[in-house]
């Protein structure tokens, strides 16, 4: 464990610099959040039942959640990078832990995620979102989002390094847009045909952002919702659990794979 814990610090700020030296990556993650922020909230507001400050309370924690979904595609991208390059390679000949460089790579992305969710919450507090729960509630709910965000870049590690291209990590990673859209991130699930409001409320991306919604007190938990839903502090933990338990022992086994 002491060995894990030494060469993931390194590993840790190995990544911490690779972030730093890539300030056009920084920038993209930390502005795409706010200007979808606005367009969704000024723009697709406007056309939604919720009035328009109403819907803006709503949508923060919405974007939150699909913000943290995006660690799958940061983590693909990054894994796949170093695979195509030979980084990886060049780690496995290394006397150092088998997890040390997912748990590096993981650490510092959610630590990055949190610096970034900072001024994306100043801008929500400028357009009328507000915190109405306690305090305790609303710190429970970011540790909640950096949990989802971990387990997100397990999954994305672990696909990155199954496909071991960052072009076609990149064409992959594309494609986890579509995830918020079939969740309660950016709209209500109530008003959803009955076979895609299923899928909906079954996507962790529903249950953490309902859970968030609950938590700073923005919004009740509808009614007549699926178990994830119904129940969303309980149904983010287990979610998170069961994503954490499947990826990281995929992750750690294909970082390994080919070491001698």
């Amino acid at each position: 464990m002491s060995t894990l814990a030494y060469d993931g610090t390194a590993m840790l700020g190995r990544q911490l610099r690779r972030m730093r030296n890539n300030p056009g990556l920084l920038i993209i993650t930390q502005t795409m959040p706010v200007s979808m922020l606005l367009f969704f909230g000024y723009v697709f507001g406007s056309a939604l039942a919720l009035p328009g400050a109403e819907y803006r309370s709503f949508l923060v924690p919405g974007l939150l959640v699909a913000t943290a979904a995006g660690g799958v595609m940061t983590g693909m991208f990054q894994s796949a990078q170093d695979v195509h390059r030979g980084v990886t390679d060049r780690f496995r000949t290394l006397p150092v832990s088998r997890a040390a460089v997912p748990v590096g790579q993981a650490a510092a992305d959610v630590l990055v995620t949190a610096a970034g969710t900072v001024p994306f919450l100043l801008v929500g507090l400028a357009v009328g979102w507000r915190v109405e729960g306690s305090a305790l509630e609303a710190v429970g709910a970011v540790a909640l989002l950096l949990l989802f965000r971990f387990a997100c870049v397990w999954i994305g590690m672990f696909l990155g390094l199954l496909t071991r291209n960052e072009e076609a990590a990149g064409q992959l990673g594309g494609a986890t847009f579509l995830l918020p859209l079939l969740s309660s991130a950016y709209i209500p699930t109530a008003g959803m045909p009955d076979g895609l409001r299923t899928v909906a409320e079954w996507n962790p991306i529903s249950a953490v952002a309902t859970a968030l919604r609950e938590l700073f007190g923005n919004a009740p938990v509808p009614e007549g919702a699926a178990w994830p839903v119904a129940h969303p502090v309980a149904g983010s933990l287990a979610w998170c659990a069961v994503l954490l338990a499947v990826f990281v022992p995929l992750a750690v086994r294909q970082y390994g794979h080919g070491r001698r």
